[in-house]
């Protein structure tokens, strides 16, 4: 009967709450190890993240002072203090294929793959190379249920740039499946949402489950689970589940404030009456159509946090082990008016020419990039992982293709890594000889992956000192 007992506490690495029109991979459970260590899967996953900052950054306010493990984080990168002992600040990278054509799109373009983007007007884009976050998909990236995410802010940019004669398609895309298929970024976080989580019909129809809480829809899995599992199981599963209802109580109430007029959801009707209930029991007044008028206007810091969420919670999953997050297109125009002390568009802000105004309000916008990337790495350091932490199964790489903005400089670009995802030995400010490929450093974190591979644009051979 003991032996019996004991069976039902034993679990895949591979498994799922499941309801009516809704499919939720689990995180890692201790009730999962004994079977993973009977079988070839006993390590966790190295997953590989990779966000894309555009227009540069101001160049003089990006380098920590000091080497090694001797080093001050920069302005720019202070928000990052707390995880010093999880960086890798990266200095003298390079792409030197990127170094042909004027502008941003060609640094863009061949981000990640290494290689000169064919110049065009039309629609016959190609980028010579297939990107790295690629590579890894097609490998490491087949062994979960997404080979990867891409995910962005801004729809796929269209026309022609005619300062340098080309298309604007290259502004949208640093990942590419193959040297002439793009992979357009998902800027719907709801669409995001709904392909880790729910179980589409088929027939592209809506279903009746469409308008649940996908919480709702596996709750009754969820409960048979929990009286299986121990304690510190529990917790662990508990903690996940409050994550999962709490970004898709966030996405419903940005969908809301974007769709005015609409009907409110009913995820959202929710956590409107309960909002109703407490106002009321203090004010003695309160509806809810109050409530949501006094809901803010679409809010591009807490969009962006919600896609990092949703990478934390693919990741978490081990729904992908692989994902990409532009924070905006290539010569993005974002206006960045809510920051303090800024007035104006990126884009324009990066072409500084020297003005002191200018130069702070870049600063200010490098520094609020920054602040996202940390965010994520809080979220990633918080979630405990058998004896570590998902931050410390990953590699997270933030950066940008060009150095300054102003001048579209693609030699020693801005770039950093956290994580000790394969082995990776942070708490450094690793500097190279100029001209040090920006390929060897994404060889080297495909092979610490497991990728398997050797060959990757300009690398003479994976990136050394990283491990």
């Amino acid at each position: 009967m003991a032996n019996i007992q004991s069976q039902k506490w034993l679990m895949p690495r591979r498994s799922f709450l499941r309801g009516a029109g809704a499919t939720l991979a689990l995180p890692f459970l201790d009730a999962m190890r004994p079977l993973m260590a009977a079988s070839s899967a006993a390590a966790l996953p190295v997953r590989i993240a990779l966000l894309y900052m555009p227009n540069g950054v101001r160049a003089d306010r990006w380098t920590p002072d000091g080497k090694g493990r001797d080093f001050t984080l920069s302005p720019i990168l202070s928000a990052l203090e707390k995880h010093r002992e999880d960086l890798l600040v990266l200095t003298g990278l390079q792409n030197k294929a990127s170094f042909t054509g004027d502008g941003h799109y060609v640094k863009t373009g061949g981000w990640l793959t290494g290689t000169t983007i064919t110049k065009t007007t039309g629609s016959d884009i190609a980028a010579g190379g297939t990107s790295m976050d690629q590579l890894a998909a097609a490998t490491i990236g087949a062994r979960s249920r997404l080979p990867s995410l891409e995910l962005g802010t801004e729809p796929v940019a269209t026309g022609i740039d005619t300062n340098v004669n080309y298309t604007r398609l290259y502004a949208s895309h640093i990942s590419w499946k193959t040297p002439t298929v793009p992979l357009p970024c998902e800027i719907n976080p709801r669409v995001a949402f709904d392909r880790l989580f729910r179980t589409p019909s088929g027939n592209g129809a809506k279903q009746a489950a469409d308008d649940k809480s996908v919480l709702d829809l596996v709750s009754a899995d969820a409960k048979r689970l929990q009286s299986k599992l121990g304690q510190a199981d529990q917790h662990k599963l508990e903690q996940y589940l409050e994550s999962v209802r709490e970004v898709e109580r966030r996405i419903e109430t940005e969908a809301t404030v974007l769709g005015s007029g609409q009907n409110l959801s009913p995820l959202l009707r929710e956590s409107m009456d309960a909002l109703d209930k407490r106002i009321s029991a203090a004010m003695g007044k309160a509806t809810r159509e109050e409530e949501l008028n006094a809901l803010p206007r679409f809010d591009h810091a807490e969009h962006c946090r919600i896609m990092i969420d949703l990478m934390v919670l693919a990741f978490w999953s081990d729904t992908t082990r692989v994902s990409t997050f532009m924070f905006g297109n290539d010569v993005t125009g974002r206006n960045f008016s809510f920051l303090e002390g800024v007035n104006g568009g990126h884009h324009e802000i990066s072409h500084h020419s020297n003005a002191a105004d200018k130069l702070d309000q870049y600063e200010r916008i490098n520094r609020w990039h920054v602040e996202q990337y940390a965010y994520m790495l809080d979220r990633m350091k918080d979630i405990k992982e058998d004896n570590g932490t998902l931050l410390e199964n990953s590699m997270v790489a933030f950066g940008s293709p060009i150095r300054d903005g102003n001048s579209h400089d693609p030699k020693n670009v801005p770039i950093v890594v956290a994580g000790q995802g394969g082995g990776l030995k942070t708490g450094r400010h690793q500097v190279y000889e100029e001209g040090t490929q920006l390929c060897s450093l994404w060889l080297a974190m495909l092979q610490h992956a497991g990728a398997g591979t050797h060959e990757l644009g300009d690398s003479s051979g994976p990136l050394k000192d990283l491990v």
